[in-house]
């Protein structure tokens, strides 16, 4: 018994000294993982190279590389972002090219091109400071670098240090990269041989992100405060309700909004601030005015959307600004397609809401005109591209057209007058003093979408595709003017900018008009029925009333007096079909997209205390000596 008792003394001690010896020491076993992990990549078909490039004034920027394995001689196209080369360059982990990056990119690549995707100054692993829209080198910018040099440094080194290359090099992107695109035009580099500028941002006052003809777009400080607020846009906005319109109204002002979200520590919120009115600020970084002054030696295809949420004004001003330069007629090139915002680069193209366009137009784009005309400028020996210097969908046939000029050549004014009756025709009003009116409430302003607004970019928003919402919610309301023809008995082509001159008077001293051109599906149609009756807005545009004298410098209205507004719409190319009717409608406000106007003159709508704003009675003139109408582009 002594010798099992001591035994199990023994054995006690045996299992604790093993326990002893299985507690880890003092920093844990020897980790498993390598202090940096090393991918091989055997087997990828693709180089993927992350670069940091030096500009002029010694900031590095980041830049991805994507060159398929055995190219030799291939041209470079480029993007240069400020929403994260590394992000759009990795869509998936893929020993395929194709899978990291959107199709557009998959299809450029294919093609035997090298794919560089640059952060711009300030955002992302770029250094530098980031500054929005980054004025050219000047008045404006006393710095010695702008978007200009960088593109010219990123170029000059990528064809220095990409053995791969031809030395060719072209720029595309859409929207904030198409601006990017058009200010690599300026003083290019010599190796750059086409751009491809999509949607770009070219003026923010008169028609792009930030201002329309003056009255402010404040869905767009949610895009402010992400895009400035840190480098990597890792601040969200917040949302105080699901719908912004309530959102926006509760606030007050789109300055009390900023205020209480801290956006006076954002430069470019100040900047607004600053300059509300089309002032020097705005007029020097117009891109087609500095375009317009200087020579047009890179082969340049702007692309225009003609339901552009963000940026319709761009492509259409800038190719005009540019355009009598082009003498050979080889030069400068114009695409107008039935796009949203950078819909051209998308795979949705055949449809946009409930409009059907019959075929992917963003396929055929891609494929019929953006690669012939890169490869013609891009690839040695290639063969010039059968591209007219315009091609233009035209909705409502849903054709592609070939043109020589834009606007046509053929298409001339024509005056749809409208009626004291609510008609609209081609008819001049006769010489009895006819006015219609309504009561404009800044406390109920009118949306300018179908409720609930959701914001930008949250799941669900119908940001996209707004612009061709059905209208009719809109036309029945008491403070909405509808103008109606009678249906067509022959198609109306309508290829240009529509121009509003609107005689209106307004009870107060200030006052924004919002003019919608809509066509009117006939109330049964056979081959939709869904689009029965659906009002599709073809050109809308707002006009605020201060600017009327002076884009420079805003004026109080004066009260209860007739008074012309005369300003453009956007851009249309589109036939109303016999059947269908041409309708007007005319109203003060288009809630939250834009702020409200107080309709009583203040120094600054951003400031607006709540005691300014306050309801007007609006009259729209319809007399031969007050004839309000829209001069349409008609195609005969």
């Amino acid at each position: 018994m002594v010798k099992r008792g001591m035994c199990a003394g023994a054995l006690s001690m045996v299992c604790t000294l093993a326990l002893a010896q299985a507690v880890p020491p003092a920093g844990g076993l020897p980790s498993e993982m390598p202090a940096k992990f090393t991918p091989t990549h055997a087997g990828y078909d693709y180089d993927k190279r992350d670069v940091m490039i030096p500009m002029r004034d010694g900031v590095k920027l980041h830049a991805v590389v994507i060159v398929r394995k055995g190219l030799t001689g291939a041209p470079i196209i480029m993007d240069r972002t400020p929403y994260n080369s590394d992000k759009r360059t990795h869509l998936e982990e893929s020993a395929h090219a194709t899978s990291i990056v959107r199709p557009p990119y998959a299809e450029l690549i294919d093609a035997g091109y090298i794919l560089v995707l640059e952060d711009v100054r300030g955002k992302y692993k770029s250094e530098g400071d980031y500054v929005m829209n980054r004025p050219l080198r000047g008045p404006l910018n006393p710095t010695a670098v702008d978007h200009a040099t960088d593109t010219y440094d990123t170029i000059d080194w990528l064809v220095k240090n990409v053995p791969e290359s031809n030395g060719r090099v072209g720029l595309i992107g859409v929207s904030y990269d198409g601006f990017t695109v058009t200010q690599g035009l300026v003083d290019p580099h010599p190796a750059l041989k086409a751009a491809v500028p999509i949607n770009p941002m070219i003026d923010g006052w008169m028609g792009d992100d930030w201002f329309h003809h003056g009255a402010f777009r404040q869905e767009m400080l949610s895009y402010v405060y992400a895009q400035q607020a840190t480098r990597s846009n890792e601040e969200d906005w917040p949302t105080y309700a699901r719908d912004d319109y309530d959102t926006f109204l509760r606030a007050g002002s789109a300055g009390a909004l900023a205020r209480s979200l801290g956006m006076d520590q954002l430069g470019f919120w100040t900047k607004l601030e600053q300059h509300q009115a089309y002032d020097d600020w705005w007029q020097e970084q117009a891109v087609d005015r500095i375009l317009a002054k200087r020579p047009l030696t890179v082969p340049t295809l702007w692309v225009d959307s003609l339901w552009d949420q963000e940026d319709i004004y761009g492509a259409p001003a800038a190719y005009a600004a540019t355009e009598p330069k082009d003498a050979g007629n080889d030069r400068n090139f114009l695409v107008i397609g039935p796009w949203r915002h950078g819909g051209s680069m998308t795979n949705d193209g055949a449809h946009l809401g409930a409009i059907d366009f019959g075929a992917d137009t963003g396929a055929y784009f891609r494929k019929h005109i953006l690669l012939p005309f890169l490869d013609a400028h891009l690839k040695t020996g290639a063969p010039a591209a059968d591209i007219a210097p315009v091609t233009a969908f035209e909705t409502g046939t849903n054709e592609w057209r070939r043109l020589s000029a834009w606007p046509p050549r053929d298409a001339t004014p024509r005056n749809l007058y409208l009626h004291a009756d609510f008609s609209a025709n081609f008819d001049k009003p006769g010489p009895a003093k006819a006015f219609d009116e309504f009561v404009s409430d800044p406390a109920k302003p009118v949306p300018y979408r179908i409720r609930p607004d959701l914001p930008m970019y949250v799941e669900g928003s119908t940001w996209g595709r707004w612009l061709v919402d059905d209208q009719r919610p809109f036309s029945d309301r008491t403070d909405v003017l509808t103008y109606v023809s009678e249906p067509l008995s022959e198609p109306l082509h309508v290829a240009g900018r529509p121009q509003v001159d609107l005689f209106a008077s307004t009870s107060g001293t200030d006052a924004d008009w919002v003019v919608k051109l809509i066509d009117v599906y006939p109330d049964e149609y056979y081959p939709n029925p869904e689009l029965g009756g659906y009002q599709l807005a073809v050109a809308m545009d707002i006009f605020r009333g201060r600017y009327r004298e002076d884009l420079h410098h805003p004026h109080p209205l004066k009260a209860k007096a007739p008074l012309e507004y005369r300003f453009g719409l956007p851009t249309a190319n589109h036939v109303f079909l016999p059947g269908h009717r041409v309708m007007v409608q005319i109203q003060s406000s288009w809630f939250p997209l834009y702020d409200r106007n107080p309709q009583t003159f203040v120094a600054s709508i951003f400031d607006a205390p709540p005691s300014a704003y306050q309801k007007a009675v609006h009259r729209v003139y319809a007399s031969s000596d007050l004839p309000s109408h829209i001069e349409l582009p008609v195609v005969r």
